[in-house]
């Protein structure tokens, strides 16, 4: 990672982190975030994936329109640091710890590889 890029994450670390904390104060369900990126298609590759504890509190989030409140904090945090997501709706994904406990037996870093 050159001494950019890496400056580039440490502001999307900083931001994100914000997101994290108001998202579990406001969100039903919602456990943590993370993100993904490939510096080289920056910032088309960046991938920020939102985790929930069930399915279900991801049902609770699209019905009652939460995931756009989501998608808004995410939008704001990273426009504060120059960073513009060109399709919000596929590099804002929602995931589940429910899911990754029975497809991945748990292992994050496999099933974000």
């Amino acid at each position: 990672m050159t001494k950019t890029e890496k400056k580039i994450d440490n502001n999307l670390c900083k931001v994100l982190t914000v997101v994290c904390e108001e998202a579990k104060d406001e969100i039903q369900g919602f456990q943590w975030l993370t993100h993904t990126v490939n510096y080289a298609n920056f910032p088309a590759s960046l991938k920020i994936i939102c985790v929930f504890d069930s399915n279900a509190d991801i049902a609770k989030l699209t019905a009652s329109k939460q995931d756009q409140r989501l998608q808004g904090l995410v939008t704001q945090a990273l426009n504060a640091v120059d960073v513009t997501l060109k399709n919000i709706s596929k590099q804002v994904q929602f995931d589940s710890e429910e899911h990754c406990s029975r497809d991945h037996a748990g292992n994050w870093a496999k099933r974000l590889g």
